[in-house]
């Protein structure tokens, strides 16, 4: 009898440590999306609703964000001045941010990358340039592979462009097969566990250079804090792990530009691996290495920013030019700041 009364004892306190840490975490999460709310507009895309920023006229840049990140995470970029010149677009991938992935999705690559082509012709823009960091820029390869007529160059920052040998440290969490314990996880523990490991994890992947302190704002990190956000990141994970080698085997089908900046100090991807192997893939690759790390939209936005409008210029004139029907006010984190 005194086992049997123990052990209800046990189920009923486990029981009260999950109803307190989904309670927290439910919290955590509201607080977070009233701390960064959405910047943008909504389209519906094949069943998704897609998150997104469309400011300033001219010639369309379309930027894409890495794994667990969001648009805010180019909002150290000058896209105030840069929108003098260029229509910018920004996009939360499904799943992150404020955009949706259902739950039975298995977010393939190709997947996101027909998402984003999608989102481009419902914009009417014409052969963007297609900027793409860390898991974004596999997204962004993708893109012009399978939709070529969508894209006018690529400008990828810190790319995933081969098979990963490992999961980098900062992420080895994420890595859940099972879809019933990623979900438990994400909405119980991860949260808690996330804030607690919070500047262990933003200074590795920032490393060797330092994290901004409004980083959690302004970057929108705090949306990190959500379960969506740590299940989304986990099947992004996976389906690298899992499509990453049939996309590097394309390369030599390349038909677009293609011009890469990495980091030689990258803790999160080794630009040897990543970056220098691009231009013997495909004539079409152009690397530029720089001292710095993994996050260099956030950490050298304004040498982020040179190398961008370089690449641009090399674009044929009026390539992917196609004025907006109307102007409209856009009032956005990044703009606002001259992020």
């Amino acid at each position: 009898m005194l086992i049997a009364y123990l052990l209800i004892c046990l189920v009923i306190a486990l029981a009260a440590v999950v109803l307190v840490l989904r309670r927290f975490t439910r919290r955590v999460a509201r607080r977070a999306e009233a701390a960064v709310p959405p910047d943008g507009q909504f389209l519906d895309i094949d069943g998704e609703r897609l998150h997104y920023v469309d400011f300033g006229q001219g010639p369309a840049m379309v930027f894409i964000h890495g794994l667990c990140g969001q648009l805010r995470n180019f909002a150290y970029l000058p896209l105030a001045d840069l929108a003098r010149t260029h229509r910018i677009v920004l996009v939360d991938r499904p799943g992150c941010g404020y955009s949706t992935r259902a739950p039975q999705r298995d977010a393939a690559i190709a997947w996101q990358a027909s998402v984003v082509a999608r989102l481009i012709d419902k914009l009417a823009l014409h052969r963007p340039l297609v900027v793409g960091h860390s898991l974004g820029g596999a997204i962004s390869l993708t893109l012009a592979l399978d939709h070529p007529q969508h894209v006018g160059a690529l400008a990828l920052i810190a790319p995933l462009t081969q098979p990963a040998t490992e999961v980098p440290a900062p992420f080895r969490s994420l890595a859940i097969r099972s879809a019933w314990w990623r979900r438990w996880i994400g909405h119980t523990l991860a949260v808690p566990i996330g804030m607690m490991t919070g500047r262990t994890t933003l200074a590795y992947v920032f490393g060797p250079e330092a994290a901004p302190k409004d980083f959690l704002i302004r970057g929108g990190g705090v949306l990190g804090f959500r379960p969506g956000n740590f299940e989304a990141g986990s099947v992004d994970i996976l389906t690298a792990e899992r499509d990453m080698p049939g996309l590097a085997a394309r390369y030599a089908e390349l038909a677009v530009p293609v011009d890469i900046l990495y980091g030689r100090g990258d803790l999160i991807l080794d630009y040897r691996q990543h970056g220098e192997t691009m231009p013997a893939a495909s004539e079409h690759v152009r690397l530029t290495l720089v001292d710095g790390g993994h996050m260099l939209p956030v950490t050298q936005p304004e040498a982020t920013l040179q190398w961008l409008q370089t690449v641009a210029a090399r674009m044929p004139a009026g390539q992917n030019y196609r004025p907006r029907n109307e102007m409209t006010t856009v009032s956005t984190h990044a703009a606002n700041d001259g992020a």
